[in-house]
């Protein structure tokens, strides 16, 4: 059940964002191992295309990066290459995501990461009229404008849904 009043101790994303001045909801839920953004946007009724799942993944010369992707939809590592300019891309080893991001895997979010990492968003995502994102914890979504996530985080668009 979604509780939008109960009271979430600080994360480092939210530490940024408040230090930002950036207006943010928050959003509880019961979290389930593997449920994804399929769960949290049934337990708080949100359609799953407005829950935007962050990526921690790397090139062929293991720099990591930031991709952040409708819930409903897939990266096609193949077109991310091609629109970074690298030879390839894949997502992180859940241990490594973990150690780039400082977040646990379930519970990442692009604010407030413990390594700064270029940020990619779907282009898509941009058009949305306000999205939920991982707070950084599992079960903790933050609601917000997307336009935030080109004013704080640099994000760059690109085209890689599939």
């Amino acid at each position: 059940m979604a509780k939008k009043d109960k009271h979430v101790s600080e994360t480092p994303a939210t530490q940024l964002l408040r230090a930002a001045g950036v207006v943010f909801t928050e959003h509880v839920y019961d979290y389930v191992e593997r449920g994804g953004t399929a769960e949290s946007a049934r337990a708080l009724g949100w359609p799953e295309h407005a829950v935007v799942k962050t990526l921690v993944m790397q090139n062929e010369r293991a720099e990591p990066l930031i991709v952040l992707m409708h819930g409903d939809k897939q990266v096609s590592t193949k077109n991310l290459a091609r629109a970074l300019g690298v030879k390839s891309v894949e997502p992180c080893k859940p241990e490594a995501a973990q150690r780039h991001s400082g977040y646990l895997v379930g519970g990442t979010s692009p604010f407030g990461t413990r390594k700064a990492m270029p940020v990619f968003v779907e282009a898509s995502v941009l058009d949305l009229p306000s999205l939920l994102i991982n707070g950084g914890r599992r079960g903790y979504l933050l609601g917000l404008a997307p336009a935030v996530l080109l004013s704080l985080l640099s994000a760059q668009a690109v085209n890689c849904a599939i």
